[in-house]
């Protein structure tokens, strides 16, 4: 199946295979750029859904990357306190030449740089929570702790 992968989810198959994660990319028929439509797509709880979600340090630049529960928002005041410096919404330019995928696609791990990954605690309350590959149509399921290990995300609240 990886063969007929296009090339970002190649890439997110290698990555995971690196790390040591066993995935299974899946082409869904129906767009998963949204947690919503994930979940539709998907067949499960919005919550099961991992939201690959870049921010930027206000003053620093640097990219920091925050797996997020579909039914989560960030509070980003307190995220930013946690990290040590304020957070900003960077432009879809910086999003994909920090991680080499456009928004919509962005996966939990393979990315063009090495990037600081943190991850909602309310992920770990599910056995299986689905994550894009790389584009708005590849998803694959994954243990939420095995995916926290792998990446060596830290574990934070992130509504708080």
């Amino acid at each position: 199946m990886a063969d007929t992968l296009p090339a970002p989810a190649r890439r997110v198959t290698d990555a995971a295979a690196k790390l040591g994660l066993a995935i299974d990319v899946q082409q869904m028929p129906a767009s998963t750029r949204t947690a919503e439509e994930a979940a539709a797509t998907c067949g499960c709880a919005v919550g099961q859904i991992v939201k690959s979600l870049i921010f930027a340090g206000r003053d620093s630049d640097t990219p920091y990357l925050l797996l997020v529960s579909g039914d989560n928002r960030v509070n980003e005041k307190a995220v930013g306190r946690l990290i040590g410096e304020k957070l900003r919404r960077p432009d879809a330019d910086f999003v994909r030449a920090a991680t080499g995928y456009a928004i919509g696609g962005i996966p939990p791990l393979g990315h063009a740089s090495d990037i600081r990954t943190l991850i909602d605690r309310d992920l770990l309350n599910h056995e299986v929570v689905w994550a894009a590959a790389g584009t708005h149509t590849h998803v694959f399921p994954v243990d939420p702790q095995a995916l926290a290990e792998a990446t060596g995300a830290e574990i934070i609240d992130v509504t708080r």
